[in-house]
């Protein structure tokens, strides 16, 4: 029997029917994407899901989870990416994540940040036992992830961080590779190529936060964000040409884009490490701060990026990421085309008035 599931958050009243347990929560209408925490079913199975309380209105069965009568179990982390603009967002502190279950373990998460900081959303990396190589359930996680972003309409800024330790991401997961034929080889690496360029192409603002080491892939990583903050004991480097390869997931060419292709090549062909002052020098990473510190310096510059215009920000980074591919003439005529539709925007009318009236100006992106 499909259980019927009721959620209340403060005086919201939301209730869907499961048939399918993993499609429902994939896709339930009206609900931003957020993650629902870990879930505790209790004996009177009720739970409670962070903010939002959970109940069981009829018993018994989520596909595949046989919860008998009279059972507490707990499943670790339970999440789903909610694909659909919030028609009354759930209110608290819920975050995002994809539908893993415990036997999955969470190598990437999102969270959603509360007020003072609303919009801010963070993707946590969180393998500690491979230093945050890159595997294929942990590319699994962020590639659903990311996809679930592009129909989040609360997201305005993204930060990726890393919670383990002394590295931001080692890169790819070598010993699983050695385990890889060619054409599993081929497909890990296309998939990790697509999954870097969702996140270039989200069209929200994304900062890196690079504590530690960030190589080969985890450079790439770094490198698909618009904007990279560093501690001070930050290592970079693309070593792939010392076990015979090239970077395969962006490195040749986002690289070149921002530090020039004579220095590019010269960090590729040597695959040299580089320090975080030499990586700041040569504007690999825009702020270089204290260790442990460059959380704290991106939470500040998207701060900085909430109290704008969110649409203005959106289009902007369109305009650059699109216009800086064109020869000048053509990129402002792009400008041009990306300026006219912000004109009828009534952000745009609000920060007028709002300059007029010598006040903050109170933006919805609309």
């Amino acid at each position: 029997m499909a259980a019927r599931r009721v959620l209340r958050s403060n005086r919201n009243l939301v209730s869907f029917c499961h048939a399918n347990f993993l499609s429902e929560l994939g896709g339930f209408n009206g609900i931003p994407p957020r993650n629902f925490g870990s879930l505790m079913v209790s004996d009177s199975q009720s739970a409670l899901v962070k903010n939002c309380r959970t109940e069981v209105v009829e018993d018994d069965v989520w596909r595949g989870w046989n919860l008998a009568r009279g059972s507490s179990r707990s499943y670790g982390s339970v999440s789903a990416t909610l694909r659909h603009a919030p028609a009354h967002p759930f209110r608290g502190r819920i975050s995002q994540r994809n539908l893993f279950l415990k036997s999955s373990p969470e190598h990437a998460a999102l969270q959603y940040l509360d007020a003072p900081d609303e919009g801010v959303v963070v993707i946590s990396l969180n393998r500690s036992e491979a230093r945050n190589a890159i595997g294929a359930e942990m590319l699994k996680q962020l590639h659903s992830i990311l996809e679930g972003m592009r129909h989040s309409s609360s997201a305005r800024v993204l930060i990726v961080v890393s919670t383990v330790p002394g590295v931001f991401c080692a890169g790819a997961d070598l010993k699983e590779r050695r385990k890889m034929g060619i054409s599993e080889t081929e497909r890990f690496v296309g998939s990790l190529r697509s999954t870097f360029s969702a996140l270039e192409a989200l069209p929200i603002p994304t900062i890196a936060v690079v504590e530690g080491a960030a190589l080969g892939g985890g450079l790439e990583l770094a490198l698909a964000c618009d904007i990279r903050v560093c501690g001070d004991e930050a290592v970079f480097g693309l070593p792939e040409t010392s076990l015979a390869i090239i970077p395969g997931a962006g490195g040749t060419q986002r690289l070149p884009r921002v530090i020039g292709r004579s220095r590019a090549k010269e960090l590729i062909f040597t695959a040299r490490r580089i320090d975080a002052e030499r990586a700041e020098t040569i504007g690999l990473v825009d702020h270089c701060v204290q260790a442990g510190q460059a959380y704290d310096k991106a939470m500040g510059i998207a701060r900085e990026i909430l109290a704008q215009g969110p649409l203005a920000v959106q289009v902007a980074k369109h305009a650059i990421d699109h216009g800086s591919e064109m020869d000048q003439a053509k990129g402002m005529l792009f400008e041009e085309a990306c300026y006219s539709r912000l004109l009828n925007s009534r952000d745009r009318l609000e920060g007028l008035t709002a300059f007029a009236e010598k006040r903050k100006p109170v933006y919805h992106g609309e």
